[in-house]
């Protein structure tokens, strides 16, 4: 009964060890969870708190479990479904969930071929002149006469997507393709990927940015509107870096109308994603294509996020005067890890302005609510940037001929392999029919393209059929739309060869395979809703083991507190008894003793 006690507290003590342990173990299992978790978001902010974990409990022997710093189970079961799915690339990674083993290498049998789409240099291409020369255009009679009739249908404030515009004010290639524009210059976003300096990164993604702009056609053009499942592709060769970036489009809705990008080129460090809802307003001798929606690009090697808006371009003229094409708004690239900003404005030419108003741009480079530069010239020409810290002032960004001349070559597909519902096969023959300045054969073949349309989504409301995009998915929550096959993983030269695109879908050649944790699978374009439910499924499945983890702590916390308190009560039992103890042994001593006088007093 005496050593009770001293038995139970040490019994406490192992099983207050044997929780901590198992807390420890636990944590180390939702930190392998987590990191599994950031690696599909193509995070890697992980890699300190894992090399801190492993160091801190590197000594422990009975922590020592292979599955427990390796994703291994999850691999297999990922692995065994991708299998079943009948996913046969092995040398082919396009997400950006893979994670590599050393014992997953294999050779590369430098005899295979890579299966990719043709490319081919593009042949022809407009370019307008600088200045407001390039942005008029004179009505004919007879066109005057079709605008008149157009006019009778709308009124000031009406929103005209829904509006079928005459074709002799259309630029012959679709919208998806026009969007493409932004990226000839892409080799200033490479340089920007490997700036070291937060403010030079900002100048030269600023800089990228007005490049794309002063590319435009002669006269006041609108490129078609796209229709639904319309997709576009090019990319563009890098002579520097012997590189490519790759650009996807896809028209993803047509009421409202929503055109999704992606852009990509992982050896030179960056992406660029986004959509854009496309609205038109009419006012009555002007008119304005607001485009909708925001871009983000992003530097793969350092996690940074430049978000930014798009310009509207402003028609005026339509009743009298002669039309006029100008860009307008307010801008904003915003760069959250940095701090760092950019206001940028766009300015239409005032009422009783000159020519020298056409164009006008402005902007500022903050850091914080700190001005450090600005910015001042026309978007099309020059433009200067005055350093607030230096006082001086630098020409900024000027597309002079040479800077046109060795502008990145850009690369399309060739008609005869381009897929049913491509821009350039789609509208070929409204194309064919501008061109040669017919313009009934072009509002014939457009009223054909526009009508097979409306009876596709007649039948999809029949069956009550929802249009499945092909190469984007919408995030339900946000409503953004993401491509499906986005790789955002910083490129590696030790194991990367190189990047290429295939029925859409951009990938990367690598010289070993790597076991693949996915959050979006390689499946066949033709089903893209079994694609969309197995990533779905998978991230519940992530999200439950991390719950369950979670609960799994938090009972351990009870258990941990549970113990605590029954330590606290049997530490106070046990003084309490030792207490009895002593005073049992103090009374039997005087009795003892009061025997012992009692027996002396009566002897």
């Amino acid at each position: 009964e005496i050593h009770k006690p001293g038995i139970l507290i040490l019994v406490l003590s192992h099983l207050w060890s044997r929780c901590w342990m198992d807390a420890l173990e636990l944590a180390l299992k939702c930190s392998s969870l987590l990191k599994r978790t950031m690696i599909r978001e193509g995070k890697e902010d992980y890699s300190n708190s894992s090399l801190l974990l492993s160091v801190r409990f590197n000594d422990s022997d009975h922590l020592k479990d292979p599955d427990l710093y390796s994703d291994k189970s999850d691999r297999e079961q990922d692995h065994e479904e991708s299998d079943a799915e009948g996913l046969e690339k092995s040398e082919e990674s396009d997400s950006d969930t893979s994670e590599r083993q050393d014992d997953s290498y294999i050779d590369l049998d430098p005899n295979e071929h890579l299966r990719e789409t043709s490319y081919m240099e593009q042949s022809h291409e407009e370019l307008g002149e600088a200045g407001e020369a390039s942005q008029t255009e004179t009505v004919s009679e007879e066109n005057k006469s079709l605008i008149w009739t157009l006019l009778k249908q709308v009124r000031p404030g009406m929103d005209l997507s829904k509006v079928v515009l005459p074709t002799f004010i259309l630029e012959p290639r679709s919208f998806l393709d026009k969007l493409s524009d932004y990226y000839y210059h892409a080799d200033f976003l490479s340089e920007a990927a490997v700036e070291e300096n937060a403010y030079n990164r900002m100048k030269k993604v600023v800089k990228w940015y007005i490049s794309g702009f002063y590319k435009k056609p002669k006269g006041l053009k609108k490129p078609y509107n796209p229709i639904i499942g319309e997709t576009y592709r090019c990319m563009w060769l890098h002579q520097k870096t012997n590189s490519k970036t790759f650009y996807i489009a896809e028209q993803v809705s047509h009421h409202p109308p929503v055109s999704a990008f992606y852009v990509s080129n992982r050896k030179d460090g960056f992406c660029v994603s986004g959509s854009i809802l496309a609205k038109s307003k009419f006012y009555g001798n002007s008119l304005s294509a607001i485009l909708d929606g925001e871009a983000r690009l992003t530097f793969l090697n350092r996690g940074e996020d430049y978000v930014m808006n798009m310009p509207y371009a402003h028609c005026k003229g339509i009743l009298y005067g002669t039309m006029t094409l100008e860009l307008g708004g307010q801008i904003t690239i915003t760069c959250e890890k940095t701090g760092y900003s950019a206001q940028l404005e766009f300015k239409l030419k005032p009422f009783l302005g000159s020519s020298d108003c056409v164009n006008q741009f402005s902007g500022k480079i903050k850091l914080g609510k700190e001005v450090l530069a600005t910015l001042e010239g026309h978007w099309d020409s020059e433009i200067f940037i005055n350093d607030k810290k230096t006082g001086t002032i630098d020409t900024f960004f000027n597309p002079t001929p040479d800077l046109r001349q060795n502008r990145l070559i850009r690369c399309t597909v060739p008609p005869e392999e381009q897929g049913e519902y491509e821009s350039e096969r789609l509208w070929q023959h409204v194309t064919r029919a501008i061109n040669n300045k017919d313009q009934t054969e072009a509002t014939n073949e457009k009223f054909l393209l526009e009508e097979a349309q409306r009876k596709s989504a007649r039948e999809r409301k029949a069956k009550c059929e929802d249009w499945i995009s092909a190469l984007f998915e919408q995030d339900p929550v946000t409503g953004e739309w993401h491509y499906r096959y986005a790789d955002t993983r910083p490129w590696d030269p030790l194991n990367d060869l190189i990047q290429f695109e295939k029925d859409g879908c951009i990938q990367t050649k690598v010289r070993h395979r790597t076991p693949m944790v996915r959050s979006g699978s390689l499946i066949s374009l033709s089903n893209p809703a079994t694609k969309h439910n197995n990533r779905l499924r998978k991230k519940g499945a992530d999200l439950s083991e991390l719950q369950s983890a979670i609960d799994s702590i938090k009972q351990t916390q009870e258990d941990i507190n549970n113990i605590s308190a029954l330590r606290t009560r049997t530490a106070s039992r046990t003084e309490s008894t030792s207490f009895l103890q002593q005073r049992d042994y103090v009374v039997i001593a005087l009795l003892i003793l009061l025997q012992l006088v009692i027996s002396v007093l009566f002897k």
